[in-house]
């Protein structure tokens, strides 16, 4: 088996075209195949969907390219470029706890796995009735086969801030009444999870059912309906005004997204008035920054009170884009809400934050593995370690809620109505893990788990105490 992660946008022989038989196809599709298949057939509906989409790809693959050459091994210090190339994250939007459910069957059979709790509701100065999480692999090889991640948010109905009682039930009612996942998928998803993978025609036959329950919907939107839920929040019509679901965006990874947003611009696309999270400084790249180009006004059929089929259009859907960092400790992460609450200048970030990668092991703030070099060999003593084990940076592979809200925000056409005077309807962590009844994996608690098997890993192979690795300096090439 081919362990290298495949481009999404080329033919891969592991993850071939679906429609089209390739005698050097595997006979089994494991989950990591069927996630790297999933999420170059979704790349190639999206872009199809939405050509700007297409145009991102385009600018993000230069981009990289030139960062490459600019740069050299420095620019893969936070994955390969091959890693960086494939990586996507998908959004996605569902109205209940029974669809959330279903959503976490399907990207189970991917070896998707819910990370994380986001509560956008008191995220953004927006009416954003949502909350979120994040399915996405969780094992360090996995990641580096395949770090596909979908980010999924979910009506919350009951909140008293956005929907009143009356429209709560109707709201519940339309939700209740609709199906976005066909039976025939989920049996395939439950399959594919407990036999660990699927037979190839049962593979494609799962892949063409989960990328079509992504597609924009034909059918006629309810007019009235939609807009009724328009006035309280874009989002919450997006979710419950109408009768499917649908990719919000797909999003590329780019090496330097300061120039990607002035290429997009010089192209003539639309782009958000902002970059979201950490600002562009000299020092290490930490966490997420995020952008998008406007939201697009695609045409849709509506149906209106009188029952006439009219066409207008809706702007729903956006072009995100992504560059990441490194994975901070509750210390850092703590250090960053801060930063952020006092605006998130060059100038709060150098005084919140060192300047190397050094100064993040330090303090204590960033997550680092330790990495032995392949030619060495066991030893008795802690002698010379310094120059035979290296830290190397983890990639924050998670969300930062407040970015997540300023990037609907930036693409709303309206602020919608939130009533602050009413009790929001409490949800945390543990009720999505009760509405997905699975397991809802700690970011942090990921993070420290992949650090401290480095460490094991590489104090066994040296013959010392995992201890001792704690106070061994980085050694020269490492340092940043």
């Amino acid at each position: 088996m081919n362990d290298q992660p495949p481009d999404l946008d080329t033919p891969d022989l592991d993850t071939p075209d679906l429609d089209t038989p390739d005698l050097d196809a595997p006979d089994f599709y494991a989950p990591w195949q069927l996630r790297a298949a999933f999420a170059r057939s979704l790349s190639d509906m999206y872009g199809h969907e939405v050509p700007a989409y297409t145009t991102l790809l385009e600018v993000s693959h230069e981009v990289n390219a030139d960062v490459v050459r600019a740069r050299g091994a420095d620019a893969e210090r936070l994955g390969s470029i091959d890693r960086v190339t494939a990586e996507r994250h998908g959004a996605i939007r569902v109205g209940t706890p029974a669809e959330i459910a279903q959503v976490a069957r399907v990207f189970g059979a991917m070896g998707m796995h819910p990370v994380g709790f986001y509560d956008l509701r008191d995220a953004s100065s927006s009416s954003v009735p949502v909350i979120s999480t994040a399915f996405r692999p969780i094992d360090r090889a996995e990641l580096a086969r395949n770090p596909f991640r979908v980010f999924t948010s979910m009506l919350v109905p009951g909140d008293r801030r956005f929907f009143s009682a009356d429209l709560q039930a109707r709201l519940e009612n339309f939700l209740g009444a609709r199906t976005l996942f066909r039976p025939e998928l989920l049996a395939l998803a439950d399959r594919a999870e407990a036999d660990g993978g699927l037979p190839t025609a049962e593979a494609r036959e799962f892949l063409r059912l989960a990328t079509g329950a992504f597609e924009l919907g034909r059918e006629p939107v309810d007019q009235a309906w939609y807009r009724e839920l328009e006035a309280v929040s874009a989002v919450a019509a997006d979710i419950g005004g109408v009768p499917s679901t649908h990719i919000n965006h797909l999003t590329p990874r780019v090496l330097d997204i300061d120039d990607l947003y002035a290429r997009m611009e010089a192209r003539g696309i639309t782009m958000i008035d902002a970059i979201q999270g950490p600002p562009l400084w000299e020092g290490p790249d930490v966490l997420l920054r995020q952008t998008s180009f406007r939201a697009l006004a695609e045409p849709r059929t509506f149906r209106t009170p009188t029952g006439e089929v009219v066409r207008d259009s809706l702007r729903v859907r956006f072009g995100e884009v992504e560059a990441r960092g490194i994975a901070l400790t509750r210390t850092g992460r703590a250090r960053y809400d801060a930063a952020i609450a006092q605006g998130a200048t060059p100038g709060v970030w150098r005084e919140t934050f060192p300047d190397t990668e050094a100064g993040l092991v330090e303090q204590g703030l960033g997550w680092f593995t330790y990495e032995v070099a392949s030619s060495v060999e066991p030893v008795e003593t802690t002698t010379g370690l310094s120059t035979m084990v290296r830290r190397e940076p983890v990639v924050y592979e998670d969300f930062l809620p407040r970015s997540a809200a300023g990037i609907f925000q930036s693409n709303l056409t309206d602020e919608g109505s939130k009533d602050a005077s009413q009790a929001g309807a409490e949800r945390d962590a543990d009720w999505m893990s009760g509405a997905l009844g699975r397991e809802l994996h700690d970011p942090f608690d990921l993070y420290a788990a992949q650090v401290a098997a480095s460490r094991d890993a590489a104090a066994t192979r040296l013959g010392v105490d995992p201890e001792t690795l704690d106070t061994t300096p980085v050694s020269k090439g490492a340092q940043a």
